[in-house]
């Protein structure tokens, strides 16, 4: 866990993709990416990391999806209207980018996420990140019109895409 995440700090779009600069993640402790997977696997988590992994038994990609509960407030302060899986901490190896791996972690995410009962899915990407904007669109997100401020330079902005649970 802790090499793919380090792997996904290393690539370029992490400055503006990711929160936890590589230096950071390098210096917790083992430890800290064992409980974080322990407390994942949980029955009764309000978050599951899901995991691709290779035919060769690497670790291809990862999602993270946290349950966020209507009548609470998001990480950015913003009210949260009604329960949603937010989506954090996607990254897919290149090598194995543009062959749908994305699209089966969102399902497998966004599945998770219907099952506790989540309305909706969300997730937050920077204006920049156009990569990044293409695969959430061809997993079926959409902008929501919702626009914060880049916590690392309030200049910026970031996007909400969402994804409404079917009917």
């Amino acid at each position: 866990m802790k090499r793919l995440r380090l792997d996904a700090l290393r690539d370029p779009a992490a400055p503006i993709a990711f929160l936890e600069t590589y230096e950071d993640a390098l210096d917790r402790p083992d430890s800290f990416y064992q409980e974080r997977a322990a407390r994942s696997a949980e029955e009764g988590s309000t978050a599951r990391q899901f995991i691709a992994e290779a035919p060769d038994g690497t670790w291809a990609g990862t999602v993270t999806v946290l349950l966020e509960e209507a009548g609470t407030t998001d990480w950015a302060g913003y009210p949260v209207e009604r329960r949603q899986g937010h989506v954090v901490g996607v990254f897919v190896r290149p090598e194995h980018r543009g062959n749908g791996l994305i699209k089966a972690l969102f399902d497998a995410g966004v599945a998770w996420a219907w099952e506790r009962g989540a309305e909706r899915a969300r997730l937050i990407v920077h204006e920049d990140n156009a990569r990044a904007q293409g695969a959430y669109r061809k997993a079926g997100f959409a902008p929501s019109g919702f626009v914060v401020a880049f916590s690392k330079d309030e200049g910026e902005k970031e996007l909400e895409f969402v994804l409404e649970r079917p009917s």
